[in-house]
């Protein structure tokens, strides 16, 4: 991987660590720190010793939103033609690798939507979430609008995108936003023990479990549910159902090998 300007990389075993490292501007989203992050994710998702992706930043932000500096005097016309960092967010959640967002201080505006693109969020109990995009005219444009009103509902939703108001992390846990909620000394090492467990199991299995759970998002219960007992079913293809099932039988810990 070529020298990054914007990121630290760390490798924690068959977890990779991602950090945005702006920590000047509380971490915000310029057009140089997005292009590093598509492609380190792409990189990351076609090397084979990578299971699972951990996004952090440090613990006063992990990302305060895009850097509005470099986006104030864009036109209608540029915006059409480059995306404004669209680009760079499809690029970033279609990784298909599972990504954790560990998250401290703020995460607002680009940087709340930036969370919401990973599969689940840890917080730490300083995280504060927000999209104050109508605060400078303007509305969310990184699917906020969207993944938050399928994460806390819509009354949560219009609140936040049309008063601008902020949501501490224990708001943030009981509206659905976040998954947990620990200190800021424990967030990231939960996050990585999380990232740990997820890499430990089959990795054909784990993929199969993401796409079930986000089929609820995008279809009816009818459909998500056939797809889950078709996915469910196919399973039983692999050799780590049997040596998984085979080994609670045993009482033995499983050796998975991802076929």
């Amino acid at each position: 991987m070529s020298k990054l300007q914007y990121l630290e990389v760390e490798t924690h075993d068959a977890v990779t660590l991602v950090r945005l490292n702006r920590p000047e501007v509380l971490n915000a989203l310029c057009m140089g720190l997005m292009d590093e992050l598509a492609q380190t994710l792409q990189l990351l998702d076609a090397d084979d010793s990578v299971a699972v992706i951990v996004l952090t930043g440090n613990e006063k932000a992990f990302a305060a939103g895009a850097d509005i500096t470099e986006m104030k005097d864009a036109t209608y016309q540029y915006m059409l033609e480059h995306g404004g960092l669209t680009r760079q967010c499809d690029s970033i959640a279609s990784c298909s690798k599972p990504i954790i967002a560990a998250v401290a201080g703020y995460a607002l505006g680009g940087g709340c939507e930036l969370a919401m693109m990973c599969d689940f969020i840890i917080a730490a109990d300083n995280a504060c979430f927000g999209q104050p995009e109508i605060t400078i005219g303007t509305i969310p444009g990184f699917g906020g609008s969207q993944r938050l009103t399928h994460l806390v509902g819509k009354s949560k939703a219009m609140d936040m995108c049309l008063t601008g108001r902020m949501m501490d992390a224990a708001e943030a846990e009981r509206s659905g936003l976040v998954a947990r909620v620990e200190t800021v000394d424990a967030y990231l090492d939960v996050a990585l023990q999380a990232a740990a467990t997820i890499a430990s199991y089959s990795r054909p299995v784990v993929s199969m479990a993401r796409e079930a759970v986000d089929m609820a998002h995008e279809t009816t219960l009818t459909q998500g549910i056939k797809t889950e007992r078709r996915m469910f079913k196919s399973t039983f293809a692999l050799d780590d159902q049997k040596e998984g099932m085979a080994a609670f039988v045993e009482k033995r810990s499983p050796e998975f090998k991802h076929r």
